[in-house]
């Protein structure tokens, strides 16, 4: 299947590891060029490097960190000043700490909001003049299973991925007459180095093992298994591709079945 994506440029956040490096993976495979950003300046170099040898397509790495005022709208346009366009956009944050609410102070919900929602919509308001002038744009979310229905010790995610939720299910309304879609991705139990993170937390909490951590999670999941990042990316470019172009406003979870809901 063609996906249409030769010659567009797509901009993945937090890829130097992880979900956001898979998708840009898959994108890159499927003929995009990339802007690429990240906090660690030596993975998000080997990131580029390796996707750009894996696929022959541009890619372009900006080190920054998207819960800092401004510099989200720097890396879009060092986007722009390589590329003349950003077509494509995946907002994509590692998930705030894990915990009940009375753990969590003041500071650490604001650093949540800045690092999960406020820069979703610095990159959005960004990227979103140049679709509406060229009438054609993609716009994907990566939020997490906790927004349909939410998990356990993780309040801070569950609160603010929801608000991600709310913010992209009306500004697809709003922009689906400028040929943009705009939808969300829900990850389920996704075997990344952050997932690493999350189980080592619960262990420690709980006073158990990483493994047994894991191995109740695994439980849970009618497919047996936790899923793996290319099984994402794969959803993503679909819903990046021409042949998405009367999907907007979802939210679609790739979770193993782990999200019991009718919807």
């Amino acid at each position: 299947m063609d996906f249409g994506l030769k010659g567009k440029v797509a901009l993945v956040a937090a890829s130097s590891r992880g979900l956001g490096r898979a998708i840009a993976h898959e994108l890159a495979a499927e003929g995009a060029d990339l802007v690429l950003c990240a906090r660690g300046e030596a993975a998000l170099e080997e990131a580029r490097q390796a996707i750009a040898l894996e696929t022959g397509r541009r890619v372009v790495a900006v080190t920054a960190d998207l819960s800092r005022p401004g510099d989200a709208e720097r890396v879009v346009n060092a986007g722009l000043d390589e590329f003349g366009r950003i077509d494509i956009l995946v907002t994509n944050a590692g998930g705030p700490p894990s915990g009940p609410f009375e753990s969590h102070s003041p500071e650490a919900w604001r650093d949540a909001v800045r690092l999960t929602l406020e820069s979703a919509l610095d990159l959005t308001r960004a990227v979103l003049p140049g679709m509406k002038e060229r009438r054609w744009g993609r716009i994907l979310h990566v939020t997490s299973i906790a927004a349909k229905q939410p998990v356990d010790g993780l309040i801070l995610s569950n609160s603010i991925r929801a608000a991600v939720t709310g913010f992209a299910r009306t500004l697809a309304n709003e922009v689906a007459a400028h040929g943009i879609t705009v939808n969300c991705i829900l990850p389920g139990y996704t075997r990344t180095e952050h997932l690493d993170e999350l189980v080592d937390a619960i262990a420690r909490r709980e006073g158990i093992t990483p493994a047994q951590a894991r191995a109740r999670w695994e439980r849970e999941i009618p497919m047996g298994r936790l899923g793996e990042p290319r099984e994402l990316a794969a959803l993503a470019a679909f819903l990046a591709s021409e042949r998405a172009s009367y999907i907007t406003g979802a939210s679609i979870q790739v979770d193993g079945g782990w999200i019991r809901s009718l919807l």
